[in-house]
């Protein structure tokens, strides 16, 4: 059976998620830092074997060991070793604080300054006194003895240290959880808001929403559960900072695949994602098999998959439109729901000229230009819209091409959007939506789904 010892240190490992073997080296390293508060010395390299099924309640199971590495002999002054005990000496921080971990960095300096450390290495001739074969890069063990019992002071250091060491274990289990499932959508409950920064329960960790992550429109309560994209894992020295997005347009290729199977066994090709969060995206899609429909793949019977993505965006519209290698086509596509007269490049410049009728410019324009500003990103080409007789749009400018002021075409554009878009011919995807009473509310017509 095993003994009580083994059993609390078993128990510890259950509740931290972490490696008995973890658990064992964090005692061992505890009775060191012990043993040096005592009996040690700074010249001492103090190793500590421990067996905890030998452990009788003081020292039994415990064996006490000075590790040096055997080294050739050299000619050193008094001023090395000045410079030496100096290099060991305690240091602060700019508060005024120990520096934590202290011995662990003074030892890596001085492996880097110092040709000889007294703490770590032992030259031959002194280590042939203590055994007459030692050789050169031998590693002697000396065994020291093992007091009775360890005073107050060695026992506050012990539990500091294994407190210390067991939240750096955990800290690493739950790094090595996470790290390498970036992109990965994730269920996730709101915890509280501190500032402007979100946290976000992850079970054994807490992640967090920048604010440039958060969506302006959505309030994130305690206790709100939400899907967020695992953006970037990175250990700091306060412990693993987990980031969280619900801005990324990967979180929307990660709905996509989670709600509509073709996409998730690569029927459907998502080709490119734009989006302005909490107001509308755009998603290029297309297949390799001819008799796939892309669109009516993401959008659904009713409807019913593409609205499962914008609930969980918040009510985000989105417009699921067909990719094309030829420029004109997707540059024509990118601007559904409204109807295209003609497409024009100018390759030098990088840009597109679309024509529209005079009833679909706003329609084409959207609200404040975000229609044809997110089909400029998701093409890649600079887009001008112009109606037939002359007026010009691009969603950035308010003079366009021709010389007239554009400013009251965009605010007729912005008021009138949503009125065109409940004229405009609705298409299959906006027919099955108006059949369908309860999610009509949430539903952008057509392509906006």
């Amino acid at each position: 059976m095993a003994s009580p010892i083994t059993l609390a240190m078993k128990q510890i490992a259950d509740e931290k998620n972490i490696s008995y073997e973890s658990v064992l080296d964090t005692v061992q390293t505890a009775l060191a830092a012990a043993y040096r508060k005592d009996f040690g010395n700074k010249n001492q390299n103090i190793v500590v074997e421990f067996d905890p099924e030998k452990y009788d309640g003081l020292t039994g199971g415990i064996r006490v060991f000075d590790v040096k590495t055997v080294v050739e002999d050299m000619e050193l002054d008094d001023e090395y070793f000045a410079r030496l005990e100096a290099a060991q000496a305690p240091k602060k921080d700019e508060k005024g604080r120990f520096i934590r971990n202290q011995e662990e960095i003074t030892d890596v300096a001085l492996q880097e300054e110092f040709r000889f450390n007294p703490k770590t290495m032992i030259m031959i001739s002194d280590a042939r006194d203590l055994k007459p074969d030692a050789v050169l890069n031998e590693e002697m063990r000396v065994e020291l003895s093992v007091p009775a019992a360890f005073g107050r002071m060695a026992a506050q250091t012990a539990k500091q240290v294994i407190l210390q060491k067991l939240r750096e274990a955990e800290r690493t289990v739950i790094y090595s959880d996470f790290k390498g499932r970036e992109g990965e959508l994730m269920n996730v409950t709101v915890q509280r808001r501190e500032g402007r920064i979100v946290l976000i329960d992850l079970g054994r960790a807490t992640g967090v929403l920048l604010p440039e992550d958060q969506i302006e429109s959505e309030r994130y309560y305690p206790g709100t559960r939400l899907k967020a994209l695992l953006r970037s894992v990175e250990m700091t020295g306060r412990g693993p900072e987990i980031r969280l997005s619900r801005t990324s347009p990967t979180l929307i290729s990660a709905l996509f695949g989670q709600e509509i199977p073709e996409v998730l066994n690569g029927t459907v090709e998502i080709r490119n994602i734009v989006r302005e969060p909490g107001s509308r995206a755009k998603v290029a899609v297309m297949s390799p098999d001819d008799s796939v429909d892309p669109i009516g793949s993401c959008i659904g019977q009713r409807g019913m998959r593409i609205q499962a993505v914008i609930r969980e965006l918040g009510g985000e519209k989105v417009d699921v439109v067909l990719w094309h290698e030829d420029a004109k086509e997707y540059i024509e596509s990118s601007l559904s729901p409204a109807r295209v007269i003609s497409v024009s490049l100018d390759e030098d410049e990088h840009l597109a000229t679309v024509l529209v009728p005079s009833d679909q410019l706003s329609l084409a324009i959207g609200k404040g230009g975000q229609n044809v500003r997110l089909a400029a990103k998701l093409t890649g080409w600079k887009i001008t819209v112009q109606e037939e007789g002359g007026k010009a749009f691009d969603g950035t400018e308010p003079v366009i091409v021709a010389a007239e002021d554009i400013t009251e075409i965009a605010a007729i554009a912005s008021s009138a959007a949503d009125a065109d878009e409940e004229n405009a011919e609705p298409t299959l995807e906006e027919e099955i939506l108006e059949q369908t009473p309860t999610i009509a509310e949430a539903a952008p017509s057509s392509d906006e789904s």
